[in-house]
């Protein structure tokens, strides 16, 4: 069904509220007819009851005649149209109404002692018929009490006329009632709907209007400005990302073209050759390690993080990374030291991720400790987390600047020089290491006295 919400929220209502009224004027005219049966049964029952009187008093005292006497004047006091007849025990007729006389109904058989009741014509009028047989002074009574149901049956149709008029026009102005409250309810979301509309990629710090009411509509609102943010702020994280990347790919580019174009320039001596290959080739090997790391964070954003995660030792891989990371200190003559549990730490990793996430920590390290410094690193296993620890000896970061230090090209300007070159990106990528391994990575610093970089990973239970 291809209709707007606010028509089919009115035509679920006009359906529920048309069923409901069927449902109550059915019910009525059940209540209606069973009252109307009742009230009737009960006056045929009090004019069978005054005729029983009658002819218990007059019957054994009075004699038949004076009893038929009393019966006619009975029936001329009654002019609301009831009838009534009474036959002795022989089936002579003491007394009978005009319409029993002209059309002579069939009856039910009575039971001595019980009132029955029967449903039947007399004179082209439907009646109530009461039906009782009397025993007085030896003599047997058939007594039979009508009242005409007409009147009763005339209010049930008036009922039932009204029922057929008065139930289109409710269902009618229900409807229109539903589809009026309905686009009052959903007059909120029209207006989201517009706002949200307006939002574009020059104005992501709009925000759609919250309303007064706790229900659901603010509920919605709050939650599409929390998207709306988080999307403000991933878009302002990819514009910067991608300003950062320009300009740190436009400096080594610049440095290559203008070494190159500088040696060209006139016939340069072989020295002066090798000298600006040199150059060239040292900015070339920076400028792929920051395109691959470029493409690392981009393949991570899409998804498409290929780890092939397998059991692993990270004792192992923590000791190679140590020997690695002292190939690196060797010309300031770093103490380079690694710590390890005498049992293997097994845990769930790709082997390249890790390996890649240690090296980025120790050479962070190894760049920002002074010569002749120090720097460690230390695994440890608690029941459910692996833990390693990678502290220096460097000149520490500033507690300000401890929340920011994982963020892409952020770089910390009082710790790092110009000869640890860099963009900014290797934090970054070992925090995104840790996540992919259901990991942490922190860090905790003092100005002076270095810096500590901690990354916890799930122990492998199943080794």
């Amino acid at each position: 069904m291809n209709l707007p919400i606010r028509a089919r929220l009115t035509v679920l209502y006009s359906v529920v509220l048309a069923l409901s009224f069927v449902a109550f004027f059915w019910v009525s005219d059940l209540g209606f007819r069973r009252s109307i049966e009742a009230t009737v049964d009960n006056a045929s029952r009090t004019n069978l009851e005054t005729v029983r009187r009658l002819v218990l008093v007059n019957s054994s005292l009075r004699g038949e005649s004076k009893l038929r006497e009393e019966l006619r004047g009975l029936a001329e006091l009654w002019a609301n149209g009831a009838l009534f007849e009474v036959a002795s025990s022989n089936g002579h007729w003491i007394f009978r109404s005009q319409q029993f006389l002209r059309s002579y109904p069939a009856l039910p058989q009575i039971v001595d002692g019980d009132v029955s009741f029967a449903t039947t014509n007399l004179d082209a009028s439907q009646y109530r018929i009461a039906l009782q047989r009397v025993t007085t002074g030896g003599e047997v009574y058939e007594i039979h009490a009508a009242v005409p149901t007409e009147p009763f049956d005339q209010a049930l149709d008036h009922f039932r006329l009204m029922e057929k008029e008065i139930l289109p026009l409710l269902v009618l102005l229900a409807s229109l009632s539903g589809y009026w409250l309905s686009g009052r309810s959903l007059a909120p979301v029209n207006r989201i709907i517009e706002t949200a509309g307006l939002i574009g990629a020059q104005n992501l710090s709009s925000r759609l209007e919250v309303p007064r009411a706790r229900d659901e509509l603010r509920r919605l609102t709050e939650t599409l400005n929390a998207m709306l943010a988080r999307i403000e702020a991933s878009f302002k994280s990819i514009t910067q990302f991608t300003a950062d990347a320009s300009h740190d790919l436009r400096t080594p580019v610049a440095v290559i073209r203008a070494t190159a174009e500088i040696t060209l320039r006139k016939p340069r001596t072989p020295e002066e050759y090798r000298r600006a290959l040199s150059t060239i080739l040292e900015t070339s090997v920076d400028t792929s390690e920051l395109l691959e790391n470029l493409l690392t964070l981009a393949r991570a954003d899409a998804g498409a993080a290929g780890m092939e995660m397998r059991p692993l030792d990270l004792s192992a891989h923590v000791q190679k990374a140590r020997e690695r990371a002292a190939l690196l200190g060797l010309e300031k003559a770093l103490d380079v030291t690694a710590t390890t549990p005498a049992q293997p730490v097994w845990v769930q990793a790709d082997a390249i991720a890790v390996d890649r996430l240690l090296l980025i920590l120790l050479d962070n390290a190894v760049k920002y400790s002074p010569s002749g410094g120090r720097c460690e690193i230390a695994l440890s296993q608690s029941d459910s987390h692996a833990q390693i620890t990678v502290r220096d000896s460097g000149a520490g970061i500033p507690e300000i600047e401890l929340n920011n230090i994982f963020d892409r090209f952020y770089r910390v300007d009082r710790a790092r020089s110009k000869n640890t070159g860099g963009a900014g990106l290797g934090l970054a990528i070992a925090r995104w290491i840790a996540e992919m391994h259901g990991g942490t990575i922190a860090a905790e610093s003092t100005v002076g006295a270095g810096s500590a970089f901690r990354v916890q990973i799930p122990v492998h239970t199943k080794c």
